[in-house]
Parts: C-alpha cells; structure tokens; sequence
C-alpha cells in the first residue's frame, strides 16, 4: 500500500543538490519511504493535480533541509557526559579518562547510552551516523536503532596492541575484549560481525570494519581493515593524526607523521573514514586527495580537547583539494553534545577568524559538510544526504515562527548563524516521523533519561572517574609499543 504525504508552499527548500539549489516557495511529495518530486509549489501541484494524499502538510510557516549526518561519534561513550576536565590534551583524554569509562561499562550500559543518543540525535536532527561500534557487540546499538528508527553505521570495537602495563583504571576484562591477540583474531571477528549485521533493519542499519586506530592498533591491523572493508563491500574508520601530540610521538619513532607512515603500507583508501585528522601535512592533503580517503572533523571534541584545529588543521584545504570533509560530533564526553547544527556554526566561523579570511570557508560548504558530504564519505550518497526525486525521505522541517527565524532575507545565512535545534518541527527517517511534537516517537523519553542518570553514576563510580588523582597528562606509548 502506497502512503504519500504533500508538503506544500514550503517557504524554502534546501535541496543540497549538485548545484546547492535553495528553492523558495516549494513542496515536496513523500511516497513510502522516498521522496516522489520536489520543485516550486506550482510545478508540484501540476504535476499532482489529481493524485490523493494521505497527509498534506502545510508548509507556509516551515523550511526543509536533508537529514543530518554525522560522520563521526561514540555512541558507547554517551553516559560520560560531563565527567572527563576540560584541561585535557587527546592523548590524556584516551588513556586515562575514556579508557576507564570503557573499561567499567556493561552490555546494558551500553545500549542504554546508546537510545539516549540516538534520541538526542533526533531531536537535533540528525538522521544517519558513522558509529565507531560496541565495546562488545554491533547488535546493542542496532537494538536502539530498531527501537527508534534512526539510519546508521556501527561496528564492533577493535584494537590489538595493549601497553606493556595497564595503568589505573584499565581493568584485565577490559583488555581482554577491547585488545584482540594479534590483527589477524581482530579481522576474523570483525568479518563475522560485518556478515550477520550488516543490511539489517531493511537496510537502515549497515555493518563496518571499524578499528580503533593510533597507537593501540598495529600497522597490520590499520591495513588490513581497509582491505577487509574493500573484499566485503563496505567501509572502515579509524582514529589517526587527531592531534599533534598524536604526530609528534608517531614522528620521533617512525620518522613521518601518521597519514604518512599508513599509507606507506597501504592503510588509506577510498572506503576510509579518519576521525578527525587534525594533524595533517600539505603533502598528505594531496594524498588524501588522491587516495579517495574521508576525513570526519569534530570541530567541537577540537575545540574542547585543543586538538589544533585552527593552528595547524587543513580542513579548508582539505574541501579545495576535493577531499570528502564530514562533520562529526565525536561524543559527548570529547564534545559535549550530538548537535551538528553547533558544529555547522563552528565550522562556518572557525576557520574565518582563525585565517582572518571571511570567505575560506562558507555557511554552504558548512551545510555540505553535515549532510551531503557526511553521506558521501559513508558511501551513501546515492540515497540520502540531499533533496532529489528518488532519494530516501530523510529531512528536516523548521518551524520559522520562531524568534530564531524572525526576520531572515537568506536561509542559509539564518540556518547556520542564527537557528539552533529549538526551532526542528520534525525529524524524518525513511518516510517516517520519528520526532515531532517535541518528543522523539515510539519511546519513553523520560524513562530512557532515568535510567541513563541511574547506570551513569554507577559507571563512573565504578571506573573511579569520580576520585581525586585521575592523570591528566600521559607518556602512555611514547615509547615502544
């Protein structure tokens, strides 16, 4: 049975197309779980002039954008909001905050964390993310997605080079299921894990070989996840060159920086995503270039962690060199939300002040940033990341009687520089509502925000965060290893 809903008379239309085109006085027709037209209102209801809709929505008073994508974020990670300092580099942040966290957190804390951030998701209108996977299984973050409709990538966390001692807070559980013996075990599970997940949830949920990346994995274990990934049809992403200090370490031992020493044995491809790649040479943004690689940039777990964003970062570059350039949030503990809509006012902002150039880096490519480029880098361009006949009906509708929207001559501007997610009317995912009303559809809210509070205090209790005398700097793999 055929259900088809007419937006109509939108006031504007991000279509994000080839040639970002921004109707004005638009409609869109969704039929089932894809968009059927969209053009100026007019043309639409010409061409529709007698088919019967189930919904007609009045889109006088409303906008529409492509659902969000976020490139990059840790779902498993959600229940430490606002617990690691904001006084720490990436390296300290890993070793001796997150990887306590990780080593304390349950299957049930897990999924739990994961509902609360797919919720939160939605709510800022994000409908498809690049997860970096489960400490223990991809089925935990698949359930949530299953309970709320959401699209997404997940994958089974993976690392295989433990250091010589554990330090504080590091548990032997905790190495045994988060550090696999050697590459080869690591691949082996994460190819099972690939074949039983990947394409379930009718297609919403897809199923990566994902590693960790940085000094935890082996140079086989980086390489050989691009070349699974590659025999199985799919992608891979990992952590690499997030920060200088990351650099620095990979210098003084191999002589070149990350980017550099990976792709010396083969580890950068076209179906790679590098979370963050904030440390990055012009030598290796032509290379990137070349490779097909993407990068996910976080600009707030940047701006939090001090990565270098705006010192050294070549994002910019990166966009005019025809890198794929994502946006990501990272989590909330190296963030501090799931708001891509921060994330576009960042970007669109950063690089301007930084470079005092006001046009290096626009409100546009902001907004291509966080939907089309974020689809391409997840090599699902081809259904979701714009506005066009035949793509899924993933979108966004804003509410413009809002003071947020009051006045605006062009959506664009307003949309990156002045609208928050306060002002997100409803979110959409595959034909379907799954926030409207201000509340995300088919799930108790309230309930998943208890027991989030529940199991996140006993977590960080349990994993000593909540202690005096937690490091806030590292030697951890400076040497050896």
């Amino acid at each position: 049975m055929t259900m088809r809903t007419l937006i109509k008379d939108l006031n504007f239309a991000f279509t994000v197309d080839k040639n970002d085109t921004v109707l004005r006085g638009a409609s869109m027709v969704v039929e089932n779980d894809r968009i059927a037209d969209i053009g100026p209102a007019a043309d639409v209801a010409a061409r529709h002039n007698s088919t019967v809709f189930d919904k007609v929505i009045d889109g006088r008073m409303l906008g529409i954008c492509p659902g969000f994508v976020d490139s990059h974020v840790h779902l498993s990670e959600t229940l430490s909001r606002a617990v690691f300092p904001d006084n720490l580099n990436t390296r300290a942040w890993v070793f001796h905050w997150a990887k306590p966290f990780y080593a304390h957190i349950t299957e049930e804390d897990e999924y739990w964390g994961a509902l609360l951030g797919i919720t939160e998701m939605l709510r800022c209108g994000t409908t498809c993310f690049l997860d970096m996977g489960s400490q223990y299984d991809p089925g935990i973050v698949i359930r949530a997605m299953e309970q709320t409709g959401i699209r997404g990538i997940t994958g089974r966390h993976a690392a295989d080079n433990p250091p010589a001692e554990l330090p504080r807070g590091w548990t032997r559980e905790m190495a045994e299921h988060h550090f696999f013996p050697d590459a080869e075990t690591a691949l082996k599970v994460l190819e099972d894990c690939v074949r039983r997940y990947n394409g379930s949830l009718e297609g919403r949920a897809r199923c990566w070989v994902n590693i960790e990346g940085k000094e935890p994995c082996t140079l086989e274990l980086h390489v050989g996840a691009v070349k699974l990934a590659e025999k199985l049809g799919v992608g891979t992403t990992y952590h690499l060159a997030t920060s200088i200090e990351e650099a620095k370490v990979c210098e003084s031992k191999y002589g070149c920086w990350p980017i550099t020493r990976i792709d010396r044995a083969g580890g950068i491809g076209k179906n790679l995503v590098i979370a963050h790649g904030a440390a990055v040479s012009d030598e290796e943004v032509r290379l990137l270039a070349e490779r097909g690689a993407s990068v996910a940039f976080c600009p707030c777990s940047s701006f939090k962690l001090g990565k270098g964003a705006t010192a050294i970062g070549k994002y910019p570059e990166m966009v005019k060199a025809g890198v794929k350039v994502g946006l990501g949030t990272d989590g909330v503990s190296a963030a501090g939300n799931m708001n891509l809509m921060r994330q576009m006012l960042v970007v669109a902002g950063m690089f301007k002040d930084a470079r005092m150039q006001p046009d290096i880096f626009t409100a546009r490519q902001a907004l291509r940033a966080a939907t089309i480029e974020g689809a391409q880098a997840l090599m699902w361009d081809d259904e979701i990341g714009s506005l066009e006949i035949g793509k899924k009906a993933d979108f966004i509708l804003f509410d413009l009687d809002h003071v947020e929207w009051t006045p605006f001559y062009d959506p664009l501007q307003a949309l990156v520089f002045s609208a928050s997610t306060a002002s997100i009317t409803q979110t959409w995912v595959d034909g379907k509502v799954l926030y409207a009303d201000g509340k995300v559809q088919g799930v108790d809210e309230v309930h998943i925000r208890r027991k989030a509070r529940e199991l996140a205090a006993a977590a960080i209790k349990r994993a000593g965060l909540h202690e005096e005398g937690v490091e806030t700097t590292t030697t951890l793999y400076d040497e050896g290893n």
